[in-house]
């Protein structure tokens, strides 16, 4: 599939199976990761991999939406291992995060496994429930598994503005 056919086809998934995402597969969302481009290749980056019945139960306390997912990946950034720019003191965390939460989606489309990008969290029950150090940064929840048999793209999915609209 070419990458444009990969971008419009992935959706996200709210309905899994249940069926355990293998280490090769988690391997390879991870490698995704870890080559994502990041300012000034900083790489500040942090992933919690979530599988086992404690740990999902902790992403459940944290967020409504996992949809049973049988693997969550919590993407974080270190605060102290962003790129700054030194006109403002903006930190390029939230934007080198996204990078790699976007590759780790396109990767796991392109195996075959779906997800759903989740911004709805409780951060500071996040870094209760993982005991995470004040410097790192909750940022997105990853669910992550093989869809449904009747998963499919929420009704709007495939409506996109045109791109004169985009264009300023």
């Amino acid at each position: 599939m070419q990458f444009k056919e990969l971008a419009a086809a992935r959706f996200s998934v709210r309905q899994f199976r249940d069926r355990p995402v293998g280490k090769d597969n988690v391997d390879m969302i991870l490698e995704a990761a870890r080559i994502a481009p990041t300012a000034a290749n900083r790489q500040p980056q942090r992933i919690l991999v979530v599988s086992e019945a404690e740990g999902l139960a902790k992403v459940d306390a944290c967020t409504p939406y996992r949809f049973a997912a049988p693997l969550v990946f919590i993407i974080c950034y270190d605060k102290n291992e962003c790129w700054v720019r030194s006109f403002d003191g903006a930190h390029s965390g939230e934007v080198d995060a996204s990078i790699v939460t976007t590759q780790m989606m396109l990767q796991a489309a392109d195996i075959g496994l779906g997800t759903t990008w989740v911004m709805y969290f409780d951060p500071a029950r996040t870094r209760e429930e993982f005991a995470l150090p004040a410097n790192i940064i909750p940022l997105a929840f990853l669910p992550t598994g093989y869809p449904a048999d009747d998963a499919e793209p929420a009704s709007y999915h495939h409506l996109r503005h045109p791109l004169d609209r985009l264009l300023l």
